[in-house]
């Protein structure tokens, strides 16, 4: 019996052998599979998470392009605004007689970089945050320019003001000299000859031979004298009176009071020139005279009398 269960225990061995090998291969391949699925698994997950980090990154891409796309919206936008306010300041100033001409090129200059920096089609953030950084410079330009001309144009103004103030008082005085100069001429002038063609020149100058130059206000009175009457030719008495917008003759350190006999009666003159001078039929006369300095600005009339009245008068401007 021992010997044929020890026959029997030999001869059923190589089964045994075999079937623990089979358990062997196939927990080895288990293990092998399961590596492969976790690498598997891993290699997923790994690319995964980069194709969310690609993906976020392009987002956040996406999202910066649009932020700056919006921006440069923006100051496009300003700059629509700015230019507009340029034109309007412009034709402002022209209609104040200023001068923009120095701006003009400057802005049509800025004006060409705009377009083409609007006219770009770039994606690119780089290019994108150029581009408005150079429309941000431009808008900073435009407004200092805008500054500038407002400011001029607000002087112009305060300017046109007080000319328009000042041409008004000058109109109304004028009015005044005119109705002085009618009434004088009606009673004084003589009906022999007159003074035509009237013309009053002033001028400021330095007398450069002294060590201390002295300005001086010249004035120089000239008219002509026609058809004077022979009874009247040969030489004469010329009285050059000045006065003021209220009739009043200007200072003077030598005044010389006379009295001119018109047509409609003896007159008391105070001349402030007397020069004498020989009369033809016709002729052209000129007077030069040397205001003092303290006379203030403003419309004088300037009557020009012989001892038969008055030959003429003109009414001139100092400033």
């Amino acid at each position: 019996m021992c010997f044929r269960h020890a026959i029997l225990n030999d001869r059923t061995s190589p089964y045994t052998k075999n079937n623990m090998s089979d358990q062997t291969s196939s927990r080895a391949y288990g293990i092998i599979v399961t590596l492969l699925l976790l690498l598997s698994a891993s290699m997923g997950w790994f690319f995964w998470q980069k194709s969310k980090v690609v993906q976020s990154e392009n987002l956040r891409i996406e999202a910066m392009r649009d932020s700056l796309e919006f921006v440069k919206a923006a100051v496009e936008l300003e700059l629509d605004t700015l230019a507009q306010a340029y034109s309007a300041l412009r034709n402002e100033n022209e209609g104040l007689r200023g001068r923009v001409s120095s701006t003009v090129k400057t802005v049509e200059e800025k004006e060409v970089i705009i377009r083409q920096i609007k006219s770009s089609s770039s994606k690119e953030i780089s290019d994108l945050k150029n581009q408005i950084g150079q429309l941000s410079k431009l808008k900073t330009e435009y407004e200092t320019i805008i500054t500038v001309l407002r400011g001029e144009n607000d002087q112009l103004k305060v300017e046109n003001q007080r000319l328009t103030g000042e041409n008004y008082q000058l109109r109304t005085a004028k009015d005044n000299l005119s109705r002085q100069l009618e009434d004088q001429l009606r009673k004084n002038q003589t009906v022999s000859f007159k003074a035509t063609a009237f013309r009053v020149e002033n001028q400021r100058k330095s007398d450069k031979l002294t060590t201390r130059a002295k300005k001086t206000r010249e004035i120089t009175i000239s008219f002509d004298l026609n058809d004077v009457p022979s009874m009247y030719q040969g030489p004469v008495k010329l009285y050059m009176v000045i006065t003021d917008e209220t009739g009043k003759p200007i200072a003077s350190n030598n005044p010389v009071r006379t009295t001119v006999y018109a047509p409609t009666g003896p007159t008391d003159i105070s001349a402030q020139m007397v020069k004498e001078v020989i009369l033809y039929e016709s002729q052209r006369i000129e007077l030069d005279y040397e205001l003092e300095e303290k006379i203030k600005s403003g419309s004088y009339t300037v009557s020009i009398y012989t001892e038969k009245g008055l030959l003429g008068a003109s009414i001139f401007r100092l400033s």
